[in-house]
């Protein structure tokens, strides 16, 4: 069995980098590092005070420390690298330009009062989903030990249990939207026509090499910093690790 830092290690770079900006921007909220509201989508600061970073950081934050910000999780880490290491491998840049659509795209849905959600990172990880689920459709699901189901379902069956659960389905709606249009461009309309209305623009190609690259590595610096901190304090006396706090 792998360790954890082996499992990390393994997992494709656009899923991997996206994962653990959810899981850091969550625990840095945890630990009261920043005011929530400073990265919550709103379009009036945008443009009146020029905060475009609220485009970007909305879809880091999955919510609290929760089951249900646990499942979001793994579903980046099943589906995302599912699809990335399989119908996107050797494609990363087609990966993260799929990603980039489906943010583009979900922005613009949010800008309506109606469809508004304050965090979209739920509805990026239903996408992912989606259209894990278009790729893999025969695949056999089972949801909680109760019941089974092929994956082209699991999407309306999560739906079903936002619902359920009392949780808002626009989020879930709009990422399941924006999946479709993606598939439809990509893959129906192709098979169609023969012609592919959304191609990775040629622009995509060198950021990927060059700067998602760096992000990866830095990502990978931090990690492996908080591994060896972590071993190094699992390792002192609870009383040492006290003395050295106050010390």
């Amino acid at each position: 069995m792998s360790s954890p830092a082996e499992f990390y290690n393994s997992l494709p770079p656009v899923s991997k980098a996206y994962g653990t900006l959810c899981f850091l921007t969550t625990a840095a909220f945890q630990l009261n590092l920043f005011d929530l509201r400073t990265i919550v989508l709103l379009y009036q600061p945008v443009f009146t005070q020029f905060q475009v970073w609220r485009l970007f950081t909305n879809f880091f934050f999955l919510g609290k420390f929760s089951i249900n910000f646990g499942i979001r999780l793994l579903m980046i880490a099943r589906y995302g690298v599912q699809l990335e290491k399989g119908p996107f491998d050797k494609r990363t840049a087609d990966f993260l330009w799929m990603m980039l659509f489906g943010a583009f795209f979900l922005l613009v849905l949010s800008a309506i009062p109606f469809f508004w959600s304050p965090f979209l990172g739920s509805s990026m990880v239903f996408m992912l989903l989606y259209l894990w689920s278009r790729e893999f459709p025969t695949a056999q699901i089972n949801i909680y030990g109760l019941v089974t189901l092929k994956a082209f379902y699991l999407p309306w069956a999560m739906l079903l249990l936002d619902t359920i659960f009392g949780s808002s389905i626009v989020p879930s709606l709009l990422g399941i939207v924006a999946g479709h249009l993606y598939y439809f461009l990509t893959v129906l309309h192709p098979l169609a026509t023969g012609r592919n209305l959304l191609k990775t623009p040629t622009w995509v190609y060198p950021f990927w090499l060059i700067h998602f690259t760096k992000v990866i590595i830095l990502l990978n610096l931090a990690i492996s910093f908080s591994l060896h901190f972590y071993n190094y304090f699992d390792s002192l006396r609870i009383n040492d690790l006290v003395c050295l706090i106050l010390s």
